[in-house]
Order: C-alpha cells, then sequence, then structure tokens
C-alpha cells in the first residue's frame, strides 16, 4: 500500500496518469443499453429545464435538480467510479432515482400544463415522454437486479 510519501515520491507524469485512471471513462458503456437510457434521460431532463425556464421558472429547478442526479450516475456508471462505494447498493439507489422521477416530472408536467403557454405545452409533451423513458428504465432495474435475488432467496 502507497502512503502519502510514495504517492509524492514518483515521477509527475506517472502520478498525474495514475490521478486520471480514476476518471477514465468506459467507452464501451457509453454504447451500453444502460448508458443509453441515461444519456436519453440527461436530454430529455435537459429540453425540459429549457422549457421550463422559457415558460415557467417555478418550475425549473425540480429538472435541474433532477438532471444533475442523473448526471451524477451517468458519471458514476460511465468511469466506473461507483464500485469503490461497495457499501452502497447502487440497483437500489438507481431504481428510487427513477421511481422519484417518475413521481416528480408526472405532477410538474401536469402542473405546468395548465399555464396553456407554448414552452409549457411542449415541456408537458417531453416531460411524458421522459416519465415513460424513466418508468421503463425502472422496470429494466428490476427486472435484471432486483427480480433475480428475489428468486434466488425463495430457491434456498
Amino acid at each position: 500500500m502507497f502512503s502519502a510519501w510514495d504517492r509524492r515520491d514518483r515521477p509527475s507524469e506517472e502520478r498525474a496518469a495514475a490521478e486520471l485512471q480514476g476518471f477514465a471513462v468506459d467507452k464501451t458503456f457509453l454504447s451500453s443499453f444502460k448508458g443509453i437510457l441515461l444519456e436519453t434521460e440527461l436530454a430529455l431532463t435537459f429540453i425540459i429545464f429549457i422549457c421550463f425556464t422559457a415558460s415557467i421558472s417555478a418550475y425549473m429547478a425540480a429538472a435541474l435538480l433532477e438532471f444533475f442526479i442523473t448526471l451524477a450516475f451517468f458519471f458514476l456508471y460511465a468511469t466506473q467510479y461507483y464500485q469503490r462505494f461497495d457499501q452502497l447498493n447502487w440497483p437500489c439507489l438507481d431504481l428510487l432515482r427513477c421511481v422519484s422521477a417518475i413521481i416528480i416530472f408526472l405532477v410538474v408536467s401536469f402542473a405546468a400544463v395548465t399555464s396553456r403557454e407554448g414552452a409549457a405545452i411542449a415541456a408537458f409533451v417531453f416531460g411524458i415522454i421522459l416519465v415513460s423513458v424513466f418508468a421503463y428504465d425502472a422496470f429494466k432495474i428490476y427486472q435484471t437486479e432486483m427480480a433475480p435475488r428475489a428468486t434466488q432467496g425463495d430457491q434456498q
């Protein structure tokens, strides 16, 4: 195990490479099914944020919050950095992220459409599309991560 003194004694090129290696992007994740789902969620959330900014600024905070939460999960998965936090149940956290986003965007989308502005109606349409993407993501997480654990417990 390297101590702080050992790391300081390394050449600067090797030290910089070791520091950046922890944040190397896994290019296979970006083209994987989960990566494409997260990219779609990020794009739609950003579009909704822009629509809310153009029409009703009261609801833009919810879209911005979900954008940053999804961006954090995307960063953690793309860099494989989540594996360093092995005490956390990542599939459960990801499922909770999707369920909370479904609830937030359903409420905010239906509340925004009552203003009858063009950008608010666009935010409503994109919000419903985003809710379906989050619901599909939650279903796939449950199907691949949660359901096999439940059936394994029944067999023992």
